[in-house]
């Protein structure tokens, strides 16, 4: 059983890094979801997965035993509709930036950007 986690785990990076270096921008997206799931795996493993008691401290007890962790579960949890948020954000950004620019190879989008001397591009003054 672990050795199949394990597998999932680094496949689940793996094709995460790999998409997230790609010069399609959706691709790129596809990419970050997956290396955010299998980060969220790995927290979710360490938690400890063959462990069938509950996360019960018996009476008297002042440490918990061979059970399930379950502070990795709800981090877990959390972490899930974040980036499920985030994921939805960056999706709708992603559209509107193909919308605007005609493209989504990401060297295009680099190029499409303007000039640091550009008379268009706002001007950022110093603070005194």
């Amino acid at each position: 059983m672990s050795w199949a986690v394990i597998l999932a785990l680094g496949t689940v990076i793996t094709a995460g890094i790999y998409l997230a270096l790609s010069r399609d921008l959706f691709r790129c997206l596809i990419g970050l979801a997956l290396l955010g799931n299998g980060i969220n795996l790995m927290l979710f493993t360490s938690g400890r997965l063959n462990s069938l008691s509950p996360p019960i401290i018996p009476a008297g007890d002042t440490v918990l035993g061979a059970t399930a962790n379950p502070l990795a579960q709800a981090l877990v949890l959390t972490a899930i509709v974040i980036s499920f948020a985030m994921l939805c954000f960056s999706l709708i950004l992603a559209i509107r930036i193909v919308q605007e620019n005609r493209s989504d190879d990401t060297i295009a989008l680099r190029e499409a950007e303007p000039h640091s001397n550009d008379p268009l591009k706002p001007i950022i003054e110093d603070e005194p």
